[in-house]
């Protein structure tokens, strides 16, 4: 279960962003650069998982996502943890995703973001690290029509007795088929976090759908690539969205 505890942390380094008109970030692992409208609100109700030989392990909680200013969201992330055999306090998320560059209609020009990333060592050990993590990324997307590709990644600070500092990243193609209705898929992957550890590497199909103005559906899940027997076998994340 320590093989899975990493896993649940690595996946859930990007889970939490907002969503695009293209419907990017949740229910991807890949996270995208488009900010919370501001004075806005964006909160999913998630549960998400890894399943390894035996064991399934993973978090379910709230992702609340506000627009504090043009161009910046702000993001709290409070979850549960739970394995097979028990359930506990998750990783508390705290995060500032602020865009730096606007895409230009017509042209090549992506929009770009950075979004900072603390997590607070608020689970117990069989769950996450006890200690304090940072992750650094920057985030680059692009919309074509109803395409949108986005992607990027960044380092994780990951201090502790065994655990190493470690990269991660993915790259997500989505495409909106009508007003209500957007389909998409990604590859991801993260170096060694751990001496005990090895690089992974992913993939995920997932959809998100919209119920009205202010909800929605989203789901997402796909089978690990590289190191699939110790690192995941598969992944998925399923939410229900509000926007206000």
């Amino acid at each position: 279960m320590r093989a899975a505890a990493r896993r649940i942390g690595a996946v859930a380094l990007a889970l939490a962003a907002a969503a695009t008109p293209a419907w990017a970030g949740p229910p991807y692992v890949t996270d995208d650069p488009e900010p919370t409208d501001q004075g806005h609100w964006e909160i999913y109700g998630f549960a998400n998982g890894v399943h390894l030989s035996g064991a399934t392990a993973g978090e379910s909680g709230l992702d609340i996502n506000y627009g504090a200013a043009r161009d910046l969201q702000l993001t709290v992330v409070v979850p549960a943890a739970y394995d097979r055999s028990d359930v506990g306090m998750g990783v508390v998320e705290l995060a500032a995703k602020y865009k730096i560059l606007h895409e230009r209609d017509g042209g090549w020009t992506p929009s770009v973001a950075v979004f900072p990333r603390a997590f607070v060592p608020t689970a117990r050990s069989r769950f996450a690290s006890t200690r304090l993590n940072l992750l650094l990324p920057v985030w680059v997307g692009k919309t074509l029509g109803d395409w949108s590709l986005f992607g990027g990644g960044g380092y994780q600070l990951n201090p502790g007795t065994g655990n190493r500092n470690f990269w991660t990243g993915g790259v997500a193609l989505t495409r909106t088929l009508n007003d209500r209705l957007s389909l998409g898929g990604e590859v991801y992957h993260h170096t060694r976090d751990a001496a005990d550890a090895q690089p992974f590497t992913g993939v995920n199909l997932g959809v998100t759908y919209r119920l009205d103005k202010h909800w929605s559906l989203l789901g997402a899940g796909g089978p690990g690539l590289q190191n699939a027997s110790r690192e995941g076998r598969y992944d998925f994340y399923v939410a229900l969205k509000a926007d206000y």
